[in-house]
């Protein structure tokens, strides 16, 4: 198993507020700068495994994303924060959370106006596009685009939003043939307009992405943001059903837009 970096929180700097689940800056023992997020914030870990997925498969993509680590929060940090919100995640966040590289001088991409300065090329926005869908995000909109401008680069970021089909499995894992056919609306996405380039994007990825590559990402999971559920009591067993969503979805199209690609 390859696993995430683990680095231990030595200062919270400030929160993040632009978001409901309250993310904070921290610095960490590795003197890095990180955006944590935390376990026991809003949906809990599997907002956390959802980022490490979908940020592993951006990466293969060839998109850039900010480098992942496991922070290590001790809940005694919580005495120095005046903040009652952030106490209370502290202290409901023990252990390990994630942790997201800060980028120093990054700033937000502003739709209209970054696209009409050549903000990313088709290509960039074609393979979003694609991540996108084959993940089901949801979360890549005008109003919030979850992408950085960064070295002039294009980066994406935030990916809680997707692998929903992981929220219904608290009565047990669910069948992933549903989620291999569940179409995926584009309508509000950021980069719609790319729906062109989305064919040689997506014979691309079917040459990068297989079972095996789903694999490798999910070793990056650690254990214990794995809950165990009825029907994969285990880790290895949530790995497992993650593969095989992953798996399912890709040997179908329904989910990607091509029919307006022409």
């Amino acid at each position: 198993m390859n696993g995430l970096e683990n680095v231990r929180v030595t200062r919270y700097v400030t929160p993040l507020r632009e978001g409901g689940s309250l993310p904070g800056i921290v610095e960490a023992d590795d003197l890095g700068t990180y955006v944590c997020k935390f376990r026991g914030a809003g949906q809990g870990a599997r907002v956390l495994v959802a980022e490490v997925i979908v940020s592993g498969l951006a990466t293969r993509l060839g998109l850039s994303t900010p480098r992942l680590v496991v922070l290590d929060v001790d809940p005694a940090l919580a005495r120095y924060e005046a903040d009652e919100e952030v106490q209370d995640l502290l202290n409901a966040s023990p252990g390990p959370n994630l942790g997201v590289d800060f980028l120093p001088g990054a700033f937000g991409f502003d739709g209209e106006v970054d696209a009409e300065r050549g903000g990313a090329d088709d290509s960039v926005g074609a393979k979003v596009l694609w991540l996108d869908a084959f993940t089901a995000n949801v979360d890549r909109t005008w109003r919030n685009p979850n992408l950085l401008r960064w070295h002039g680069d294009l980066w994406v970021i935030d990916h809680g939003a997707a692998l929903y089909f992981h929220h219904a499995w608290g009565a047990g894992v669910t069948a992933p043939d549903r989620f291999a056919a569940q179409p995926w609306d584009m309508a509000h996405h950021v980069f719609g307009s790319r729906v062109g380039g989305l064919a040689a994007v997506d014979a691309e990825a079917a040459d990068v992405l297989a079972r095996e590559v789903f694999a490798e990402v999910l070793a990056d999971v650690p254990d214990t943001w794995l809950e165990p559920v009825p029907g994969a009591d285990s880790p290895d067993a949530l790995r497992a059903a993650y593969v095989e969503f992953l798996t399912a979805r890709l040997g179908t199209r329904q989910w990607l837009p091509l029919e307006r690609a022409s």
